[in-house]
């Protein structure tokens, strides 16, 4: 039908020609040139018709639409885009009325229109990224497999397009290429090596975007705010934003903390230093004075008849300190500290999860006492109130057991030992 359009204008425009006394080389130029502008015109009033009618029409109906894919589309300029087809469309199918160049004419539209199809690809894949973050409940590094897709487009454009403009298959150029590999991977290796690690990273569920990660050799130590294909942003508690290869989360070490967060409890684990020379056997009146404290009064009671009835069935000589079991200060303030902490409101308990008091390895620092519990919230603040809460407490009834803190002697406590030697006569 097109063909058949050509050559009626074609035959209108010679025999006008003729009239006017304009034949053989002449007016085949002009022909063309004729041909040529129609072509031009056409190609303009469609593009006019699909940009600036078509085009409105589309936007407005996505506006209204109560849907949010097609939003996506509006925003990532796929429909414009797309637009650009219509004029190249028109050039190709008019190829035909220009035999001498009608190969060439061909290759050009084609070579545009798989340009125009690129970039409405790319598009679509813009799309698909910020429609996924704004409604998936899965985080996982969308962003790494979109910049993949991508770099996979433009190495297809980048091989079919001049195989078009030169008439060849974009197979037999490939082949041209096999010599090139080496340096296409070598020139490819980081985006390689990170889409690699963006597959890992997701199919092992190992970080998400949102997640509390930190690494101290990077200096992270925040949110992940985005994992794309060769680096990961983390947004630091000081508000920094620090930038780490992609490749170093599979190949590193790192630290998530989002399982804390998971379950609900963060962990306090830290040690108190007990003085060893503070250590002793508990007296009646240290016994009758214990008991008065909070939670202590059945534990004492079931410890002694507990250990009465040990003695006894031993036949120890209990006039001897060092004969028997006996209690010792340190042993009731670990059972003070070990129910203080079973009643504290803001803790997990035992069924839930671990809670314990027990010594470490004494030291020259003295014996460390260490506590090991979780809190039941793991927001920051409550979590550094509560911590600072039970350790407060901890540090105030210490002396109320006859123990002392270990600390390393300060500049004050020499100059007070050197004053005491100096004042005795």
């Amino acid at each position: 039908m097109v063909v058949r359009i050509g050559d009626w204008m074609r035959e209108i425009l010679m025999a006008r020609l003729d009239v006017w006394g304009i034949t053989g080389r002449s007016a085949e130029l002009i022909v063309q040139a004729v041909l040529a502008l129609i072509v031009l015109a056409v190609s303009f009033v469609v593009n006019y018709v699909v940009k600036k009618l078509l085009r409105p029409r589309i936007d407005a109906w996505i506006d209204e639409s109560s849907t949010t894919w097609d939003n996506a589309l509006k925003d990532r300029r796929v429909v414009l885009r797309l637009s650009h087809l219509a004029p190249a469309l028109v050039i190709y199918v008019a190829a035909a009325w220009f035999p001498g160049v009608e190969a060439w004419i061909l290759r050009v539209s084609l070579a545009y229109m798989a340009v125009v199809g690129l970039l409405v690809i790319a598009g679509l894949l813009d799309s698909i990224r910020s429609l996924r973050s704004e409604t998936a409940d899965d985080r996982g590094p969308i962003e790494g497999y979109m910049q993949a897709g991508k770099i996979v487009l433009f190495v297809v454009g980048a091989v079919v397009i001049p195989a078009t403009l030169m008439g060849e298959s974009p197979w037999k150029l490939l082949t041209g290429f096999g010599a090139l590999t080496a340096i296409v991977l070598l020139i490819f290796r980081e985006s390689i090596l990170g889409l690699v690690a963006s597959i890992q990273i997701h199919s092992n569920n190992i970080v998400r975007v949102g997640d509390w990660i930190e690494m101290p050799k990077f200096g992270a130590d925040g949110d992940v705010q985005e994992i794309s294909l060769h680096t990961v942003k983390v947004r630091n508690w000081d508000k920094t934003i620090t930038t780490i290869p992609t490749t170093a989360l599979v190949s590193g070490s790192l630290k998530n903390w989002e399982g804390m967060r998971n379950t609900g409890g963060r962990r306090i684990k830290r040690c108190i230093h007990i003085d060893m020379n503070s250590v002793k056997f508990c007296t009646a009146e240290m016994l009758a004075r214990f008991r008065t404290f909070a939670y202590l009064e059945e534990y004492i009671d079931a410890r002694l008849a507990d250990i009465d009835v040990a003695n006894r069935e031993q036949g120890f000589d209990m006039s001897v300190p060092v004969s028997g079991r006996r209690l010792t200060n340190i042993g009731t303030f670990r059972a003070y500290i070990l129910e203080y902490l079973r009643h504290h409101p803001h803790l997990h308990s035992e069924d839930d999860m671990t809670l314990l008091v027990r010594h470490r390895d004494p030291t020259e620092h003295g014996l460390p006492i260490e506590i090991y519990v979780f809190t039941n919230d793991v927001a920051w603040a409550v979590y550094e109130g509560v911590q600072s809460d039970i350790f407060d407490h901890i540090l105030a009834v210490i002396p109320l057991f006859e123990l002392r803190v270990y600390q390393a002697p300060t500049g004050m406590d020499v100059l007070d030992g050197v004053t005491a030697l100096a004042s005795r006569p």
